[in-house]
């Protein structure tokens, strides 16, 4: 199953490209598209790529697709990315979560069949830019979209919805970690202290 990964606006709340910043070694693209790679073949990233250039050895999996929905949010780009993507199932996430965890998104993918997503609840809040999305969406979200109604948590109730609750969520990750997001400078530190300085194995080996 193909992965969508969503980067328009990514540096707002942050001040300066975001993606681009170093984690352990590595950008923060980087880090989100080693962990895809492991298990997706194809890999869109949506939005303005803003002069970041892709490393030679992620170019093969992983390409940029403009956003069809310009100016309408991740759910334009949501949209956009399912539009173009050649699977039925995607998993969708933002550009600035660097400890993806791949056996929760394997997991997760494995409940897609017979869901037009597959969405983490935790605490009673839902996690929807970490989740798998089917093509069957698309006429809901094109929907929403014209009606300019751009929230994706609005969006889903209206889906045929498998949650994901918290329960599940800690048999992969305990720490919640791979639903972690960089906002702000205070959340750039912090995941520099969780790497630790170092890039991880798999990063610097993977061909």
């Amino acid at each position: 199953m193909n992965a969508i990964v969503l980067v328009g606006g990514q540096s707002q709340r942050f001040g300066r490209d975001k993606l681009a910043q170093k984690i352990g070694g590595l950008r923060l693209i980087e880090h989100v598209l080693v962990r895809l790679a492991e298990i997706s073949p194809r890999i869109l990233l949506v939005g303005s790529n803003m002069g970041l250039d892709l490393p030679p050895l992620k170019q093969s999996r992983a390409q940029w697709i403009d956003d069809i929905y310009p100016g309408k949010g991740t759910l334009g780009g949501l949209y956009t990315g399912l539009l173009a993507s050649d699977t039925e199932h995607n998993i969708a996430v933002g550009g600035d979560m660097p400890f993806l965890n791949t056996e929760l998104l394997s997991y997760m993918l494995s409940l897609a069949p017979g869901f037009q997503a597959v969405v983490p609840r935790l605490g009673g809040y839902l996690e929807p830019l970490h989740a798998v999305y089917s093509k069957g969406c698309l006429e809901a979200i094109k929907g929403a979209l014209e009606q300019n109604r751009l929230k994706i948590a609005d969006l889903i109730p209206t889906l045929r919805v498998r949650y994901v609750e918290e329960e599940e969520v800690n048999l992969y990750d305990p720490e919640h970690l791979s639903l972690l997001n960089i906002n702000t400078r205070a959340d750039l530190e912090r995941a520099r202290l969780l790497v630790g300085g170092k890039a991880r194995p798999e990063a610097e080996a993977m061909p």
